[in-house]
Order: structure tokens, then C-alpha cells, then sequence
């Protein structure tokens, strides 16, 4: 049987998938047709509920657990790993633009449904003027003044200060000082449609690609290295590092915890539909 299955290049998913979808594991008989986006494309794609399993961001699968189930392999959750809000202007940091009612600052994000967009939502409320375009490319609108702030996620965080740019705010600092819990980035869910046996083995399979990759972490450093062509070898790692952690082996207790706040939290701001359904691949 042969599945879809959405991830984006960046190495903390490559690392996660490549035992995987290279058959280092026993597949136990599926195959998986692979589609490399990122993460808001992966978002609009589930949407359309194009793929069979996705990476999507949580923010994206609070609008979509009516189609798709959260498997508790392969999530992205962790603390110090929460997107920035920086600036190219310095004066920026503290600036009272930031919170002011009708605020005239730009702020360029990685997508309308990307977790990073929902903590900027909690955070500053005010910030209404955004703008969406891909990660990599906030960085250069920065620096070209396109816009005023940036939403940076991923291996950004690494190299935004060597650029001349400033950190205003840490949005997974935030989240922690207001929650204590883990900041829920995103996960990997699998459409409803197809028979719990199915969406029980992918969780498992995943579940033993991670572990795979954690066991022989120079395994897949090939194939990670050919979808982060133009990052540094230590920032790479580093990436890897942050993202890849006890929560991607299972959510557990504390990581279903977190998610779990984070949508009550969302629907009680009105910034997400209530859920009716239970969110999780159910053993």
C-alpha cells in the first residue's frame, strides 16, 4: 500500500523520515509517495486534504482534526525553540509601535496558519498588518525594508544576529513564562479516512524512523545535507538538535498537555473553531 506523505527539507523532518521512506525499518509493507514543502504549503495542501499523512503546523490542524488525526510520532515540541519577532531598526525593540491600536508596522510571517502567526496573535494583538511569504525569504525583506518585523522560524534564529538584525521578542519564551509547558510547533497528522490499523502502523513506523535516526544519527547526513544545501553543517546540526527530542518519539503526557492548552487557549480568544473531535490516533 502506498500512502502520501508531506515534510518539509529542513533537517530536523529529513532526519525524522529518512529510516523511513529508505526502508532502513521494516515498512511492513507500505510505501510512501513523498512531497517536500514547506511548512504553510503543507498547511494549504492538507486543506485541500491532498496528502494521506503531513507535517502541519498546530495552528493549521486546529482547523482541520474534522479530516486529520494527530499521530503521537514525529511532532516538533520542545522549550527554547519558539519563533522570533526581530527587527532590521534597533529602536524598534521596545518601541510602544509595537502595542500601540492601530499599529503601522509590517510584520512579514511564514504563513496565515503557522503556530508562529498564532503566538504573534497572542502576543500582540495589535500587529494586524502582515504580510506572508516563505521563511527563508524574511530575512532579505528586513534588510531591503519591505517590512518592518519579521516572524523567523527554523534555522533563522541561528543566523539572523549575523546579519545586522535584532531580536525584539522571543515568542516560545513567551509561551513558556505564560504556559510552563512546551511549545507545540507542529505535528504529524494522518487523514481520517483511512483504517485505524493503517493510521496505528504509520505512528508506529515513525515512531521507530526517529528512534533509527537517534541510534545511527550519521545514517541520513547525505540526504539532510541535500535538503539544506546552503546551510552550515553545525547550524544544521544544531537545527536537528532543537527540534528532535523525547516529544518526537512520543507526545507523552506533558506533550499532549501542551497542545491541548494551546487550543483552549486559542478557542477561547476566538482565534481557532472549537474541536469536536478527539485529536489523537487512539490505540
Amino acid at each position: 500500500m502506498k500512502l502520501s506523505l508531506g515534510f518539509s527539507p529542513c533537517p530536523n523532518d529529513t532526519f525524522i523520515f529518512d529510516a523511513l521512506i529508505h526502508h532502513k525499518i521494516d515498512t511492513e509493507g507500505l510505501d510512501f509517495e513523498v512531497f517536500y514543502d514547506d511548512v504553510e504549503t503543507l498547511n494549504q495542501k492538507a486543506l485541500r486534504s491532498e496528502l494521506d499523512v503531513s507535517k502541519l503546523s498546530f495552528h493549521a490542524f486546529a482547523h482541520l482534526a474534522d479530516k486529520y488525526a494527530l499521530l503521537d510520532a514525529g511532532s516538533a515540541l520542545g522549550f527554547g525553540v519558539g519563533p522570533l519577532l526581530i527587527c532590521k531598526n534597533e529602536e524598534l525593540v521596545n518601541s510602544e509601535k509595537l502595542t500601540m491600536e492601530n499599529s503601522p508596522l509590517w510584520v512579514g510571517i511564514p504563513g496565515e496558519l503557522t503556530t508562529a502567526n498564532f503566538l504573534l496573535g497572542i502576543a500582540f494583538p495589535n500587529l494586524r498588518n502582515k504580510q506572508v511569504m516563505v521563511f527563508s525569504e524574511i530575512e532579505n525583506a528586513l534588510l531591503s525594508d519591505s517590512i518592518d518585523l519579521g516572524l523567523i522560524i527554523h534555522e533563522n534564529r541561528f543566523t539572523y544576529m549575523d546579519k545586522g538584525l535584532y531580536k525584539v521578542v522571543d515568542l516560545g519564551s513567551y509561551w513558556e513564562e505564560l504556559t510552563g509547558c512546551a511549545i507545540p510547533l507542529g505535528g504529524i497528522v494522518i487523514n481520517r479516512k483511512l483504517d485505524h490499523d493503517i493510521q496505528l502502523k504509520v505512528n508506529r513506523l515513525i515512531r521507530k524512523s526517529v528512534e533509527f535516526a537517534f541510534e545511527n544519527p550519521t545514517s541520513g547526513i547525505g540526504f539532510i545535507s541535500s535538503h539544506a544545501q546552503e546551510m552550515d553543517e553545525a547550524v544544521m546540526y544544531k537545527h536537528i538538535e532543537l527540534y528532535v527530542n523525547k516529544y518526537s518519539i512520543d507526545l507523552g503526557t506533558e506533550g499532549r498537555k501542551a497542545i491541548d492548552i494551546m487550543f483552549n487557549m486559542a478557542q477561547e480568544k476566538g482565534i481557532i473553531p472549537a474541536v469536536t473531535k478527539d485529536l489523537y490516533v487512539t490505540k
